[in-house]
């Protein structure tokens, strides 16, 4: 998805942080009432999905999905998929692309993802 004008800048992957990219057009609404709904918490979202780990020990908040759900695939690769909590209900679903050092958001929104319903 390319940037249009008027659309926020993303910061550029430099040194040992993350690239953070849009897999769906889905997630990239979400991500816009997330920010629109708990700014902070999202800002907070994003910076420690920058700077994780690859190896990274698992929290409350932050930790690999379970079940048929710990792995999807972006581009034909399969790949770990990740949560990260904003809110309560709100959500990120992300895959690491260890290779290219770029989390790939599936899912951003306010709500449970359907899928774990």
């Amino acid at each position: 998805m390319s940037p249009k004008r008027g659309e926020r800048v993303a910061p550029p992957a430099a040194g040992s942080l993350w690239d953070l990219r849009f897999a769906t057009g889905e997630a990239a609404k979400g991500w816009d009432e997330l920010c629109r709904q708990a700014a902070a918490n999202t800002l907070v979202a994003y910076e420690e999905m920058r700077r994780r780990e690859v190896e990274q020990e698992p929290t409350t908040r932050h930790h690999r999905l379970k079940g048929k759900l710990a792995t999807g695939v972006h581009n034909g690769v399969e790949m770990e998929q990740w949560q990260y909590e904003v809110t309560a209900g709100g959500r990120i679903w992300y895959l690491m692309d260890v290779e290219r050092r770029t989390l790939w958001l599936k899912h951003a929104g306010t709500a449970h993802p359907k899928q774990t319903e």
